[in-house]
């Protein structure tokens, strides 16, 4: 589980409750089915009339694996740098034909694996380059849509609790004739789905859509480190030119040192 995550979570959800037990006693006030059924219902149903259910469902699977502990971490760009120059040793000393093993390591990587296909087919530096960018782009756009479906739901629950805010104003103001002393406790009630969109919206569907976008553009730039590199190999650069090249892409916190992390 992801542990930031998580906590944020919990400090979000924690300080608004501390906020309602510290101001008043009738603590149910803030609690109304209706509301939630508004807010929640309208958000999911206008989100299926605009978007396909297959990427809806995506979206909300998306929304619920920001909890996991994602594995592309900063050192993985350092194990990424290593991996190419190991390769770029193997290819000096048996040619590109010995990375043929290797392929067969990385088949559940299917970028990585892809790109080693296209150095093994003899394709030309600037070749593979122009294919694996196309390949990083459209990968990126297509993971992207969980993300921008999520923060279009974002912009729709704040919608849908102003529209549940109206349905309570308008039948409040319809009982004004009948009993006036109700109408303080009619507009508590009707305000909850504003309450409760904003909340939705900030604390699940805006969150979740960010942190889905940023994992998504390391996955992007981890693609363009490796495209870098099997390009390199396919030119049949140095292993320290290899390291040189892909330490200029990375922070200088987490740069190969072929000289300390390849002894023994």
């Amino acid at each position: 589980m992801s542990i930031n995550s998580f906590v944020g979570f919990l400090a979000g959800i924690g300080l608004f409750v501390g906020a309602v037990l510290i101001s008043t006693d009738n603590y149910f006030i803030f609690l109304s089915i209706e509301s939630l059924l508004i807010v929640v219902g309208g958000t999911l149903a206008a989100t299926c009339l605009g978007q396909e259910w297959r990427y809806v469902l995506l979206a909300l699977r998306g929304a619920l694996s920001i909890f996991s502990v994602y594995r592309m971490g900063r050192n993985i760009l350092n194990q990424e740098v290593h991996r190419i120059i190991k390769w770029g040793y193997l290819a000096q000393q048996k040619g590109l034909v010995a990375l043929d093993g290797e392929a067969k390591k990385v088949e559940g990587d299917e970028f990585l694996s892809f790109a080693v296909e296209q150095l093994l087919s003899g394709y030309t530096g600037d070749e593979i380059r122009e294919n694996l960018s196309l390949v990083a782009e459209t990968t990126f756009e297509r993971n992207m849509v969980p993300a921008n479906i999520l923060r279009s739901m974002g912009g729709t629950a704040p919608a849908f609790g102003m529209i549940g805010t109206l349905i309570g104003l308008i039948i409040m103001l319809d009982d004004m004739g009948s009993d006036p002393t109700q109408l303080g406790k009619g507009l508590a009630v009707a305000l909850n789905t504003t309450l409760y969109g904003v909340i939705i919206a900030r604390m699940m569907f805006i969150p979740a859509a960010n942190k889905l976008t940023q994992r998504n553009q390391i996955l992007r730039f981890r693609h363009e480190l490796l495209a870098e590199g099997i390009c390199m190999l396919a030119d049949r650069k140095n292993p320290r030119y290899i390291q040189d090249r892909m330490n200029s892409f990375l922070d200088p916190a987490i740069r190969f040192d072929m000289d300390r992390q390849m002894k023994g």
